[in-house]
């Protein structure tokens, strides 16, 4: 939901919530608030797990546990279906990637102005909240995933199965150059359309509540909720699919190739 907006100038206005909060120049620049925001969200998650972790009990449990059992479960069940290998770190990782990327996405429901009006009191001009709208972050966690599906394709068919499989697939050893190429777009375009999905989805949802705050005050706060309440299926779909896609592209890393 929006809050108001103070700038007149509405392209200013845009400009302004787009920007980060950034040290650096080029392409040494650092996105201050992404990092922070990413990162807090992270220690909460963290923190609330092992909290509901801790206080477990047999008997009746509370209301954190009842989440946290429910998500645990739901995840679970997910990689049962999805993954046919055997790694006990998978579910663990799917489990952390949906509810944290559900985090970020959900600092989006926090009104447009809020938080850069506070964070102004202590002298920061530029505050964009949504870490998943920051195209570095969701292609540095693309990139995480990427590594993670080379990593266990190399550990489990080992260099030659890795080597067979580039060479060989999908039209035989007879095309090897065409093998090479197609499975080079194959495994590029993975980690690509993993972080654009979800940092479009987001850039999105985050440039209509910000138009949604240009307008006036007292229509601002109806078609705020009624975006707000869309855009939770949004941003639990979004996390959804990052978490799908990474447990899919794990599994076929495990799978043996034929040789």
């Amino acid at each position: 939901m929006s809050a108001s907006h103070g700038p007149a100038n509405a392209s200013e206005y845009i400009v302004h919530h787009l920007q980060n909060n950034t040290v650096g120049e080029g392409f040494w620049s650092f996105h201050l608030d992404t990092f922070i925001i990413s990162t807090l969200l992270g220690v909460v998650f963290l923190f609330l797990f092992r909290l509901a972790a801790k206080n477990a009990t047999a008997g009746v449990p509370g209301k954190l546990q009842n989440f946290v059992e429910i998500m645990v479960d739901f995840v679970d069940t997910q990689v049962k279906d999805c993954f046919h290998g055997k790694n006990e770190v998978i579910a663990p990782l799917g489990l952390t990637i949906f509810m944290w990327v559900f985090l970020m996405n959900f600092m989006d429901l926090i009104p447009v102005d809020f938080l850069p009006s506070v964070m102004k009191l202590f002298g920061v001009n530029y505050l964009r909240v949504v870490p998943t709208t920051d195209l570095n972050l969701t292609f540095g966690m693309s990139l995480s995933v990427f590594f993670l599906v080379l990593y266990y394709s190399i550990k489990i068919k080992g260099i030659g199965g890795f080597s067979w499989e580039f060479a060989t697939h999908p039209f035989g050893i007879k095309f090897l150059p065409v093998n090479l190429v197609l499975k080079i777009v194959e495994e590029l375009a993975r980690p690509i359309s993993l972080s654009l999905r979800l940092f479009g989805n987001l850039y999105a949802g985050e440039l209509i509540f910000i138009l949604i705050a240009l307008l006036p005050w007292w229509i601002q706060w109806p078609l705020g909720t009624v975006w707000a309440i869309f855009h939770i299926l949004i941003i639990t779909l979004q996390a959804f699919i990052f978490m799908m896609l990474t447990i899919v592209y794990v599994s076929l890393a495990h799978e043996q190739v034929d040789h």
